[in-house]
């Protein structure tokens, strides 16, 4: 993507949205996924998040109502797993293709930097956020980050919130990127979005928020990725399972299932899911 990809002045569109078990998974391929979220950072006092949500987030949503309106409100909600893929292709979206969080956030740093775009980090143990900066900085000559952070393990309070938009407000980024993991990151973003609506205000650019999970913990090599041949295959969960059993086992066994069974109904129009949404 050029400069001129980005130069229009008019304020970003978010794409339509597929009703998976009544959360709303947007159209996307990591192509568009970058291009927008790169266009509504650069859109002056833009504020918004992304959610990069696959089945874990999808079913979390069945018990979880705020979830689901997290979810249901964010900018994008992009397709993380190739069930949300395969969906959204049954329902007519062709060019749908998987916007994995790792992925996305080197997408978007790469194309990023011809713009000077600037970055903030925010999550993960302290060695590694620190070490993932470092990665990027080697990977990416000339990246712009702006800072980075690791928050206390609690969900963060109204006034650790407070010092965080400060910090903001002074190095001015055009992404924040949150490793907090799910749910925890998707309800801290759009609390934070609520709290400080206009944080932005003034800016000549944006503030776009993205949840990526454990992309801070993959970039900084404390955990391995699933082979690409996998991830393809919708079989990256049981890369994962194999490497943390113990902590993703009853994620897994119960979430798929309980997928698998809710969402055959649904696509035989047994069974309706409403996108409860916007509030």
């Amino acid at each position: 993507m050029s400069l001129a990809t980005f130069s229009s002045s008019s304020f970003p569109v978010s794409p339509e949205r597929v009703n998976i078990l009544g959360v709303g998974i947007s159209s996307l391929n990591l192509y568009t996924a970058t291009q927008i979220s790169i266009k509504a950072s650069l859109s002056s006092a833009f504020l918004g998040y992304v959610t990069v949500t696959g089945v874990h987030g999808v079913m979390e949503s069945q018990k979880d109502r705020e979830l689901q309106r997290v979810h249901n409100n964010s900018f994008l909600s992009t397709p993380d797993g190739m069930p949300m893929v395969w969906m959204g292709q049954w329902s007519g979206f062709d060019n749908m293709d998987r916007v994995y969080g790792p992925d996305l956030m080197l997408q978007v740093t790469e194309t990023g930097l011809p713009l000077g775009l600037g970055h903030y980090y925010f999550g993960g143990k302290e060695e590694v956020v620190t070490t993932l900066r470092e990665k990027i900085v080697s990977q990416f000559k000339g990246v712009n980050i702006c800072g980075i952070e690791s928050p206390p393990f609690h969900f963060p309070t109204l006034k650790e919130q407070e010092a965080l938009a400060l910090k903001l407000a002074q190095s001015k980024p055009h992404f924040l990127w949150v490793g907090l993991g799910t749910p925890k990151q998707e309800k801290f973003m759009a609390d934070f979005v609520k709290n400080f609506p206009n944080l932005t205000k003034d800016w000549e650019h944006g503030l776009v928020l993205l949840g990526v999970g454990a992309a801070f913990d993959f970039h900084a090599q404390y955990l391995k990725q699933a082979p690409l041949w996998m991830q393809k295959n919708g079989l990256e969960w049981l890369f994962r399972l194999c490497m943390e059993p113990r902590r993703l086992w009853k994620r897994y066994s119960i979430n798929n299932s309980r997928f698998i069974f809710q969402i055959i109904p649904a696509m035989m129009g047994l069974k309706k899911y409403p996108l409860n949404s916007r509030e």
